[in-house]
């Protein structure tokens, strides 16, 4: 039996018992407490805490979820799988044990005529809570189970709470015998692998007062209203009802697994003894089709790579499953092979997988293509980490698994893989160490710049006195008290000519940075002084503070005030805002709903967009967006600001930045109505003409996964584009053609440059090569090795150095020598030592000179016994380098 057809005969049955059919809810849970939707029941939970009413007393549902938390299990036992899908069925009030517990049975029971799933009730085991003695009757009673298939088990196994104070209850699971093939006989109590738990039935009827652990809680006593949960796994079932030995090989994963077979060349086997000489290609074979299915149903729900929450396990998912392939003997692009698989095994009970495959694809293949740039950095940097490690008897350092991290992205948990497969641990701890202080400072400097490295208590305690009253979305010249003075973290009461303070008014036009949108700046004057405003922070959530210099006179604590923020810097910026929403909305109508932002900031005249995207932006879709957001500019949409419940405003679909906290009420920016809808609190324009116009400067990349645009409004974009028309009219006079010619011209004198400068670079080589033929005769006997020792003074890089030193190896022939190089290129000392293998037989060693003469120039450098470079900082140090060599091969 197929498992789309599982899936349609649970939904038949309970339907035709009264059930409403709810649909799945999203795998992206709605619970901030949750990454992901974990089990079925979770899309219930408000109505089986009674925090809400449900809106029916009866329903069933196939959810899908997903799991992490065990990945390190998956493809080893039967059971483990990331994405999974929950049957349930639930009563809110309405049946209870005497209700789940005889559908259950005949569900299962039941003829594939009847609608049923066939089961042969002799092999089907039942477990209940040791002090379930309603349950225990009603299976062995009412449905006629065999007492001795009936087992009674504890808390650990049998008892269901939240793992806080509320409803709690037993549980009753069926266990479906494998037969004697896969165990020990005895039940479901023998934790044998033989019984394979396919059906959980939870009896919500306790309200539990403390919940100390799973095996350790107070019953306060019956709810009014006792509660149905349970939950087959789809999988479970499907691996019975197929015959096969595990959950990776039924129809919805088996193809994928199928094609890694196929891409690799290894045959699988089922294994799942760890002894079996097959069993580690095959655990990597299910990690394989496991990985690709969850990454599949991940993307299809709006999930993208990134280095954190949802996108971090989507990432780890598809990186876990190159990993697999590649130690599989698969180092090419292997995604657009699997992906479409898992597609087609999946569209039957999924079609969004395959209507939305063309963006689902692109997004995957993007990461896999940014994963196989990542290894082929960073793995000869792990590699060489690993060598040395094993060489001085130690774990792999956690500064080596930084640098990893840092430098070249290397993901934590692949180092940790790639160590344990070398047989090396790696210092973890000293990992999250460093990664903690690179937070913390990254924190510091945050905090330095929203409060001036100020005591923070002394802002936590003036916004006791109350909050600061922003008025700067209908005014830009408020009256005010000042409430408060700090100058270098400590309250004052006053402040005179010259002073730099920190200063918070009563109510402030003056916009606080913050949603990327750079401060306001203006002036604040009253009787007999002048204060600059030059930035305003919160440094504490409902308190502003204003940046500021007195100009002019002293205030005081509660002088009445006149606070009046710049208004060309204001409109400037709002044209800055306003723009980010409209480029926003172009990356959505260009490259996709997909094109998430990650973050941004505007500020008077420029802004500057991150959003979630895999690859480089061609110059036909910047041109494109581009065009889509001077089209918005010139036809004048008004921008409208609305205050709104923060689920009306996700009804409405509002665009809210991923990760950010909101409350109850939020402010909706509105441009052409759903075109941009955006949960904002900046300020803008009033209407999208007021940005006159937008010129994009650039697109790069800001991290694996995410990238930047940057674009000037208004005057600045007048100012770029006069600047560029210049440039381009200097040019065209220069080389004496057209505008229009200017690209054919440029690229046929880059073309005679290029031919110039390897005509130099040929030139060039010649004369090292003369000058080698010549430099043999220089070399000295020390202690029975002939060591000659250059000075190159300029040259054109490391790879002169290298062929001057490997020639003149050569031309000294046999017998013990070694060639010490060395020379300057921009300024940067560089030397290269070779030896033959008679120097190195007699105990000179390459990369041990050039560690020495490294030294002396600043710098470090390594390599092999034969050939080694290094470098440094002094130029002047060179001699002095060469001279150390000469004594280091004496004293050898």
């Amino acid at each position: 039996m197929k498992s789309h057809e599982i899936a349609r005969r649970w939904l038949a049955y309970f339907e035709g018992k009264g059930h409403t059919v709810v649909p799945s809810a999203s795998l992206v849970s709605t619970d901030p407490s949750l990454l992901f939707n974990i089990a079925g029941m979770v899309p219930f939970i408000p109505y089986l805490t009674a925090r809400e009413k449900a809106p029916f007393d009866r329903a069933t549902s196939i959810q899908k979820c997903i799991r992490t938390g065990d990945i390190e299990e998956v493809g080893k036992t039967a059971r483990h799988g990331t994405f999974f899908q929950m049957c349930g069925n639930f009563s809110f009030g309405d049946y209870f044990k005497e209700g789940a517990i005889p559908m259950a049975w005949e569900l299962l029971t039941s003829s594939l005529d009847d609608g049923g799933f066939g089961l042969d009730p002799d092999r089907l085991w039942v477990t209940v809570y040791q002090d379930d003695d309603e349950a225990l009757a009603i299976w062995r009673d009412q449905v006629g189970v065999p007492a001795e298939r009936i087992q009674k088990l504890g808390e650990a196994e049998n008892y269901w709470s939240t793992g806080q104070p509320g409803p709690g209850g037993p549980c009753s699971e069926i266990f479906y015998d494998r037969g004697p093939e896969y165990g020990i006989a005895g039940g479901p109590a023998t934790d044998s692998p033989r019984y394979i738990e396919i059906w959980n039935l939870v009896f919500m009827q306790y309200q539990l007062s403390a919940v100390r652990s799973k095996e350790d809680f107070d019953i306060a006593g019956e709810l009014p209203a006792k509660n149905i949960d349970t939950g087959l796994g789809l999988e479970r079932l499907a691996l019975v009802l197929q015959g096969v030995e595990n959950m990776y090989e039924t129809d919805q994963v088996r193809p994928v697994l199928d094609r890694a077979a196929e891409l690799s060349g290894k045959t699988y086997t089922s294994a799942e003894s760890d002894t079996d000489p097959h069993h580690t290609d095959d655990v990597r074979m299910r990690v394989v089709a496991d990985h690709i299915r969850s990454a599949l149903m991940l993307i299809a729900d709006g999930v993208t790579p990134s280095n954190e929450g949802r996108g971090y396990v989507l990432r780890r998912l598809i990186r876990r499953a190159v990993r697999a392939m590649r130690l599989l003997g698969v180092e090419s692009a292997c995604l657009p092979e699997l992906l479409p698989a898992s597609r087609d095994a999946m569209k039957g009970t999924y079609p969004e997988v395959e209507k939305d495959f063309e963006r689902i694809s692109r997004i995957a293949y993007a990461e896999e293509r940014a994963f196989l740039r990542t290894i082929a950095s960073g793995t000869a940097r792990l590699e060489g980490a690993v060598q040395e490690s094993k060489a001085a008897g130690r774990p792999l350092s956690g500064e080596d698994a930084f640098a990893l991290h840092d430098t070249f992205g290397f993901p934590i948990d692949l180092t940790l893989e790639m160590a344990a497969e070398a047989g090396l641990a790696v210092d973890a701890d000293g990992f999250r160490a460093l990664m903690l202080e690179q937070r913390q400072r990254a924190q510091a400097d945050a905090r330095g710049k929203k409060a001036g490295q100020a005591d923070l208590s002394v802002f936590t305690e003036l916004l006791a006195s109350g909050q600061t009253v922003f008025t700067g979305y209908d005014e830009l010249t408020t009256e005010s008290l000042v409430a408060g003075i700090v100058r270098d973290g400590v309250a004052v009461p006053a402040a005179s000519q010259g002073e730099e303070i920190d200063l918070i008014l009563d109510q402030t036009p003056f916009y606080a940075e913050a949603g990327g949108q750079a401060a306001d700046v203006g002036l604040i004057t009253g009787n007999g002084f002048l204060v600059e405003v030059l930035d305003v922070q919160r440094p504490v959530k409902g308190l502003s503070v204003h940046r500021a210099v007195v100009r002019e006179g002293e205030l005081s604590v509660g002088a009445p005030v006149v606070a009046a923020v710049d208004r060309q810097r204001r409109h400037a910026g709002e044209q800055a805002h306003s723009g980010t929403h409209i480029v926003h909305a172009a990356l959505h109508q260009i490259l996709g709903p997909e094109a998430l932002q990650r973050g941004s900031f505007n500020k008077a005249g420029y802004l500057r967009f991150d959003f979630s995207w895999g690859e480089g932006i061609s110059a036909g879709a910047k041109s494109e967006i581009e065009e889509v957001s001077n089209i918005a500019i010139r036809n004048n949409h008004t921008v409208e600001t609305k205050l709104m419940k923060l689920d009306e405003a996700k009804a409405l679909g509002a665009t809210a930045l991923f990760g950010e906290a909101y409350g109850d009420t939020v402010r909706v920016v509105e441009i052409d109505g759903d075109w941009s809808r955006e949960l904002c609190g900046g300020t803008h324009v009033g209407s999208t003409s007021l940005i006159g116009s937008l010129t994009l400067l650039g697109e790069q990349s800001v991290g694996s996964g995410n990238r930047r645009v940057e674009a000037l409004v208004g005057m600045d974009a007048f100012r770029h584009l006069a600047a560029e028309r210049a440039l381009v009219t200097e040019l065209s006079d220069m080389l004496k053609v057209p505008s229009v010619q200017l690209p054919e011209r440029l690229s046929a004198t880059l073309a005679k440059l290029k031919a110039a400068e390897k005509e130099l670079e040929r030139l060039r080589k010649e004369a090292l090569g003369a000058s080698a033929a010549a430099l043999t005769g220089s070399a000295v006997d020390v202690d029975g090795v002939r060591l000659l020792a250059h000075d190159a003074g300029t040259i054109g890089g490391a790879d002169d150095l290298r062929t001057l030193a490997l020639d003149l190896r050569n031309r000294l022939g046999s017998g013990a020598a070694v060639v010490a190089a060395a020379g300057v290129s921009n300024d940067r000392p560089m030397v290269l030592v070779a030896t033959n293998e008679e120097a190195r037989a007699a105990g000179v060693k390459a990369g041990a000179l050039v560690r020495v003469a490294a030294g002396i120039l600043g710098g470090g450098g390594g390599g092999k016994d034969d050939v080694a470079q290094g470098g440094g900082s002094d130029p002047s140090q060179v001699g002095a380098a060469l001279a150390a060599i000469r004594a280091a091969v004496a004293s050898r």
